[in-house]
């Protein structure tokens, strides 16, 4: 979401960069200026071409601020993941002290603030996206001195996406991540249903048996407080037999099934099946990690890490 966020900027910046130094008031200069040289002294890429645009414009505006507005909704997002996560009922992550405080009234609470400031700042800066258009909406061609309220909506958002991001960047730096129950709760409401129906589709039964096959086998795991992958020989035999369709009775007389199914069920069986760019297989993770740690190395050097 970020590196978009990133390319959205970049974006914006190529149509902003240009001076509009020697438009005059609406009209341009009357006498000889040479634009492009200023502009060039200035650092722009080049120079307005319509000196009464130049002077209303106010599309670069719109999209810094579109461009800010939409990080910011990404990293709230990532906050609401954090302050949920960091919640004692999940309990997957803890936030440092540094980015965390205590209750006012409940001496056993650490609060993520930052998290929910960022998730709360994401609504200032929509605010301010709507403020502006509705700024613009009615002004003639020209300069006109509404023009003048674009300034804090435009330089607050700025500078607010410029905190949440120092300020999400530390948390989740010093996050301390307890992998031990968020594998727990990956274990926990049948999660690798899907993975075991992929697991019979790709025996060349149709998923719509399959999926009519695990949710019995789920159905009678429930019923016998057991998960996926401790399902027995028997069950899974029936469940096959009983669909209706003849590779599935097939399956069901194939030794090894079971265990084929069982290993689908289990976590690592069903993150393997995902072999997929994209996909959570461990190698694509860890493929998808090298690419973004070379992308992030091309923009900044000093923060690149080997692995």
């Amino acid at each position: 979401m970020l590196e978009r966020d990133r390319g959205r900027l970049a974006d914006a910046r190529r149509r902003l960069n240009v001076s509009p130094l020697g438009s005059g008031a609406l009209a341009g200069a009357g006498y000889p200026l040479d634009r492009e040289a200023t502009a060039s002294e200035l650092g722009f890429d080049g120079v307005t071409a319509n000196s009464l645009d130049a002077v209303s414009d106010r599309d670069f505006v719109i999209e810094v601020l579109a461009a800010v507005a939409l990080a910011m909704v990404h990293l709230s997002r990532l906050a609401e993941e954090i302050t949920w996560w960091s919640n004692p009922r999940f309990g997957f992550v803890r936030v440092a002290d540094a980015f965390s405080t205590g209750s006012s009234m409940m001496p056993n609470k650490r609060n993520p603030d930052p998290a929910e400031l960022v998730r709360g700042r994401a609504a200032t800066v929509i605010g301010a996206v709507a403020g502006t258009l509705a700024l613009l909406k009615g002004l003639p061609l020209a300069y006109q001195r509404d023009l003048q309220e674009d300034k804090a909506s435009l330089f607050g958002a700025v500078r607010t996406l410029e905190a949440s991001l120092e300020v999400m960047a530390g948390l989740v730096e010093t996050l301390t991540v307890d992998a031990a129950r968020m594998r727990e709760a990956a274990d926990e409401g049948y999660t690798t249903a899907t993975a075991v129906a992929d697991a019979l589709v790709r025996r060349g039964v149709p998923f719509r048996v399959a999926h009519q096959i695990v949710g019995s086998l789920v159905a009678q795991a429930e019923e016998a407080g057991i998960g996926l992958a401790e399902v027995p020989d028997a069950m899974i035999g029936i469940a096959l037999g009983a669909a209706g369709d003849p590779v599935a009775a097939e399956l069901a007389a194939e030794s090894g099934i079971g265990d084929a199914l069982r290993a689908a069920a289990s976590i690592e069986g069903a993150l393997a099946g995902c072999d997929v760019v994209g996909g959570t297989a461990p190698d694509r993770v860890r493929a998808a990690l090298r690419g973004a740690r070379e992308r992030l190395a091309a923009i900044t050097p000093e923060l690149a890490r080997p692995g």
